[in-house]
């Protein structure tokens, strides 16, 4: 695999991780740089992470891995989204301030949630001539780069749209869950 071929599967790979922070961003108080790093390096970490287990795993894992991979993203970011919602219409929700930050557990869970895919495609580079260590630092880097400018992004947006974008969030969350169901059961091509 090349340099360029590389870079895409890098950036092709953080694009469901961005818009799940950017739904994470909306759901902030204001979050600054810090915070959008700290979430940015937890994705990155875990979405280097999963390419290489999933290359470990190798050719006997790879069909157990693709024939449910999207189901448990799209699980997971559901309950997710589902429990940003209900937090959004709770009248709690708008008495209370928005948090400054979230739960080191709450952006794994959404990180993971996000790169099982990265664990099918890590399967399907075991079979190929790829330096995978290279491979998924760059998806790893890539990811983290991409989610810190999610994080930001969410934070405009959860200014313009207030003490909803819980809600908004959730739905981004949601709807990236069911891109992946959609991608994997061959809906979107």
């Amino acid at each position: 695999m090349n340099v360029a071929s590389t870079i895409f599967l890098a950036f092709a790979m953080s694009t469901d991780a961005f818009a799940a922070a950017v739904g994470k961003g909306a759901t902030l108080h204001k979050p600054r740089i810090a915070e959008a790093l700290k979430t940015g390096v937890i994705f990155g970490v875990i979405e280097a992470l999963t390419p290489l287990v999933g290359w470990a795993l190798g050719k006997a894992a790879a069909q157990y891995v693709t024939a449910w991979d999207h189901w448990i993203a799209f699980g997971l970011l559901f309950l997710l989204g589902a429990r940003m919602i209900r937090e959004g219409f709770s009248e709690a929700a708008h008495d209370e301030e928005k948090p400054n930050s979230h739960s080191f557990w709450v952006l794994a869970l959404t990180g993971f949630a996000t790169s099982i895919d990265a664990m099918a495609v890590g399967a399907g580079l075991a079979f190929i001539d790829v330096d995978i260590f290279s491979t998924a630092a760059s998806i790893g880097f890539a990811t983290m780069l991409m989610v810190t400018i999610g994080v930001m992004v969410g934070r405009l947006v959860g200014a313009t749209i207030g003490k909803r974008a819980e809600i908004v969030g959730g739905l981004i969350l949601i709807g990236v869950g069911s891109v992946i169901l959609a991608e994997h059961l061959g809906y979107l091509r």
